[in-house]
């Protein structure tokens, strides 16, 4: 066994695995983790086979982020999981970043536990399995690509929400996937947005924020005209009542639950009642 640091050569390798844990990421998802801690991802490597990963996010110096934390199902039970997120957090440490925050299955919470990680909310993914092809009213909902000034608008209110700046995955996801960007104004007040990702087999809905009721309505539904993919995935806030209840009205239905967790102190904790749903457990 040979842990090491992850190199863009090892993309398919990571791929693998969150595939065969039937996971959503693409080479995409890899290919940004790379590139924005291209020292903090790991890899555990066996015989040339890549058997097990863990990944690591900064945003400024507030906090960073760890996922990806996979294992090959016949190299588990091993210590490697272990041995990987271990790792993450001394790179981090070493980094001088102060916190840490993840987004843990309830498999992995034990072990997170363990390692000094505590549970700040919880978050629930909700699935909607439709037939292949199908959306909603898209042509009633059909609206104009987001202008600069309204990313802006939207990056700057995203950083007090969620404790600091992650623009650059916002633009990111924008950029890749421009249809699932939208935004829902009420008197020039900016009550809503959201993003979303195209994943490996299904649509990510996320981070969706809003601050009534009609614009989280707004925004699921253009979500559902826009997509044709047969699975659509929204990981919600267990708080938000509202969002639970849209998502349930559309066919969606709970899957699983995930904790939020952080190390250390929690000085940036934004502020989560604000969101319908987040990016996702690897991005949080």
């Amino acid at each position: 066994m040979h842990l090491r640091t992850m190199p863009e050569q090892d993309v398919p390798g990571g791929l693998r695995l969150n595939t065969l844990a039937g996971w959503n990421q693409t080479v995409a998802d890899w290919q940004r983790f790379l590139k924005n801690s291209p020292r903090g991802c790991f890899v555990m490597e066996h015989d040339g086979k890549v058997v097990g990963t863990a990944t690591t996010i900064r945003y400024e110096s507030r906090f960073a982020w760890i996922g990806m934390v996979l294992v090959d199902q016949e190299y588990r039970k091993q210590g490697i999981g272990t041995a990987l997120l271990k790792k993450a957090i001394e790179h981090l440490d070493n980094s001088n970043i102060r916190t840490m925050k993840l987004d843990a299955t309830p498999q992995g919470k034990p072990i997170y536990t363990k390692l000094g990680f505590v549970e700040e909310y919880e978050i629930e993914r909700w699935l909607r399995k439709r037939p292949a092809g199908t959306s909603s009213t898209a042509q009633s909902l059909a609206r104009a690509p987001l202008r600069e000034t309204h990313r802006e608008q939207i990056f700057r209110l995203d950083k007090k929400l969620f404790g600091a700046d992650r623009s650059f995955l916002l633009r990111a996801l924008c950029e890749e996937a421009l249809e699932f960007a939208t935004a829902v104004w009420e008197q020039e007040l900016l009550n809503g947005y959201a993003f979303g990702r195209r994943g490996l087999f299904a649509d990510h809905l996320g981070p969706w924020m809003a601050r009534t009721r009609t614009a989280a309505e707004k925004i699921l539904q253009q979500f559902l005209a826009t997509s044709s993919r047969e699975t659509l995935i929204v990981d919600c806030m267990k708080s938000n009542a509202v969002a639970a209840e849209l998502l349930r009205a559309c066919g969606f239905a709970p899957s699983r639950p995930l904790t939020r967790m952080f190390r250390g102190p929690n000085a940036y904790p934004g502020k989560p009642e604000s969101f319908c749903a987040i990016l996702g457990p690897e991005f949080g």
